[in-house]
């Protein structure tokens, strides 16, 4: 019998495939897939592949839509297994959160950027920022991302007080603070003690200034015990503290264990000067020291025996501050004699040390002996009136001088004209701030012949020539020659001239010569 064509079709087709036919294939993907799990999600996609070129009706469609939804079924099945795995979940959770928050970085920054501040990772300058005790815990928890913080200065926040150990506690992560400022802080004696205990961790501090914190007074012991043998402190001010006689003992103690003490500042304690004698014997451990400020400090007489025995001892001593001392004028001790072992003094501040022409000759004697002194403050001392002529030799030699403060001295017209012959005759070659205020005493001939002369002073910047408070007079007999004067003086910044009278046209040429020059002339009478 002759076949057909359709039965020679499917003969010409067993013949090419033997023994496969499309669900063969099928059936072999499925061995395939049970002999291999780990490619089992890419089987699915190869049978999708293989029916996209069958047409197989309703029934092999709802075959393919069964094999397509098991697919999607098992997939969604192993997706849902990792999602149950605890360990998969929990790293998941964790990085998305870790992405979310912000570094420690980013939150330092916000911050600063929140009290209106620049960051810095080195100078943490936070003065005068209204801080609260939030902030204070805030900025405690950023100090371990602070590990190169070398200076915090919190001063002049009253919120500190009271706050303090919720930041020394964290002070270990920055240990290379080298510098710590907390004035006008209202610290308390807590914090006090927390500051004590932190000294233990701050082993690199170099700067402390505890300034204008009066409850410091009676509880420095709290402190200075905590200080260890080699500390490493250069640079201690205790400004207006409250300092009591026995703080001054506790003080004597820690100058034992500060050999590197560069600066010992603790003016404005009334009360400390009865333990002066014990400090001074103990200031020979720091013969490093540069600079003491001893400004207020009610000092007694007892007080400058002391001193005057450690002063040849402080050859590095740069600048001193004995002012509104009144007992050091009135005392028979040869303390401003013994200057002259200081040959490094480059500041000397005695105003309102109730000065008499004995002491004044003795510091004029030691004076010749200060080749680097560069701050000369004779201030509110009035017998300096009338006897200039005793520093004239210091004056003739002092060739770095450049500041001259002579404030209510009592000057006369004689002193003002032996400083513009110093000047003429080539000395004071360098000074730049000159203070003669509040000497009302001088003539108006005495302002004519010092105006003649001032165009010498060529690097001079700042001159106070104003009258005292409850003063006011006539500066028309020498109003011209300051006029033409100001015109030799380049450096000039600024002049003070309040109470001197001033007429209309004589207001407009100061005026006008402030606006064309840049200058800045006070008057106000």
């Amino acid at each position: 019998m002759e076949k057909t064509d359709d039965q020679n079709c499917q003969d010409r087709h067993e013949e090419d495939n033997p023994k496969s036919s499309p669900f063969d294939f099928v059936i072999k993907q499925f061995q395939g897939k049970k002999c291999a799990p780990e490619k089992k999600k890419e089987q699915p996609s190869a049978i999708k592949e293989f029916f996209k070129g069958f047409d197989f009706g309703k029934s092999e469609g709802k075959d393919r839509r069964e094999i397509e939804e098991t697919e999607i079924s098992n997939d969604g099945a192993d997706d849902q297994s990792e999602r149950q795995d605890p360990s998969v979940e929990d790293g998941l959770s964790h990085l998305t959160s870790e992405a979310k928050s912000p570094s420690g970085e980013q939150k330092f920054n916000q911050f600063m950027e929140k009290l209106g501040k620049k960051p810095s990772s080195k100078n943490l300058d936070l003065n005068n920022c209204a801080l609260s005790a939030a902030d204070i815990t805030e900025l405690a928890s950023l100090l371990p991302f602070l590990p190169e913080l070398e200076e915090l200065s919190l001063s002049w926040n009253g919120c500190v007080g009271g706050t303090l150990k919720a930041l020394t506690v964290h002070l270990h992560h920055v240990s290379l603070l080298k510098v710590l400022r907390l004035n006008n802080c209202r610290l308390t004696a807590e914090d006090v003690i927390s500051l004590g205990e932190a000294f233990e961790i701050v082993s690199q501090l170099e700067e402390l200034d505890l300034s204008w914190n009066s409850n410091i007074g009676g509880k420095l012991s709290l402190l200075t015990k905590k200080l260890q043998e080699g500390c490493k402190l250069k640079c201690l001010k205790m400004t207006d503290c409250n300092l009591t006689a026995k703080d001054g003992e506790s003080l004597a103690e820690l100058l034992n264990v500060i050999p590197n003490l560069e600066v010992l500042d603790i003016s404005i304690n009334k009360n400390i000067g009865c333990s002066m004698k014990v400090i001074a014997q103990d200031l020979k451990n720091v013969p490093g020291l540069k600079e003491l400020n001893l400004h207020m400090c009610g000092l007694k007489q007892d007080s400058f025996q002391g001193l005057a025995q450690v002063i040849p001892l402080l050859s590095s001593l740069q600048e001193l501050n004995l002012s509104s001392n009144k007992n050091v004028g009135l005392s028979s001790d040869p303390l401003l004699g013994r200057l002259r072992f200081l040959p490094k003094l480059k500041s000397v501040t005695i105003s309102n040390c109730g000065l008499g022409e004995e002491s004044l000759s003795s510091l004029a004697e030691a004076a010749l002996h200060l080749p680097e002194l560069e701050i000369l403050n004779l201030s509110w001392n009035k017998c300096v009136g009338g006897n200039l002529k005793l520093l004239l030799g210091a004056l003739k030699l002092a060739t770095e001088i450049q500041v001259l403060r002579l404030s209510s001295c009592n000057l006369v017209a004689e002193d003002l004209a032996l400083l513009t012959s110093l000047r003429q005759d080539g000395h004071l070659a360098r000074l730049q701030k000159l203070d003669l205020s509040y000497n009302n005493n001088i003539s108006d001939e005495g302002w004519a012949v010092f105006c003649q002369g001032l165009g010498a002073f060529k690097e001079l910047s700042e001159l106070d020539v104003s009258l005292s408070p409850s003063s006011c007079r006539d500066c028309r007999p020498w109003f011209g020659e300051l006029l033409a004067a100001l015109t030799q003086l380049p450096a000039l910044a600024e002049l003070a001239m309040q109470r001197w009278a001033l007429s209309e046209s004589q207001r407009k040429q100061m005026e006008g010569f402030n606006q064309d020059n840049k200058r800045n002339i006070r008057f106000d009478c």
